[in-house]
């Protein structure tokens, strides 16, 4: 995992294509969002369950090489962490109909434009007052404390 330039806010960005994801860093590195990495599900997951508090923005393949795929990651986020705005993308049709939980998550086929990236993210800057203290409030289970 890396992270990108120093913001209040973090973009996650969950791509397994190294250079699709250097593209992709490389955009919202342009917002005032802090970007961090991951080439996993699972990878993304581990950062969450420590610094969720700090993610507004979750722009995540559907398709991953892991057992957790985007969706199931999309779904996970959603229910534990609803503060959070997710994006998902791929280069094929989605094989799945989202579930309610996913019913107001965007999908992007890819090729992305820029400008619709970017739409998104700053869409997750502009958390409203409630959004925001609920996010910096949250208790993180004590399961997630251990390493």
């Amino acid at each position: 995992m890396g992270q990108g330039s120093e913001g209040t806010h973090v973009a996650l960005l969950v791509e397994d294509d190294r250079e699709l994801r250097a593209l992709a860093v490389a955009l919202l590195e342009e917002t005032d969002l802090r970007v961090v990495e991951a080439s996993s599900a699972e990878e993304a997951l581990r950062y969450l369950n420590y610094l969720a508090g700090d993610v507004v923005f979750l722009f995540t393949d559907v398709r991953l090489p892991c057992p957790m795929n985007g969706v199931d990651l999309a779904r996970t986020v959603k229910l534990r962490w609803p503060w959070i705005r997710t994006v998902l993308t791929s280069g094929a049709p989605l094989e799945e109909d989202l579930d309610k939980a996913l019913r107001d998550v965007p999908f992007m086929p890819k090729p992305w434009r820029a400008l619709e990236v970017l739409v998104q993210a700053e869409k997750a800057v502009q958390t409203s007052p409630f959004e925001e203290a609920a996010r910096r409030s949250y208790i993180y289970p004590l399961g997630a404390l251990r390493a």
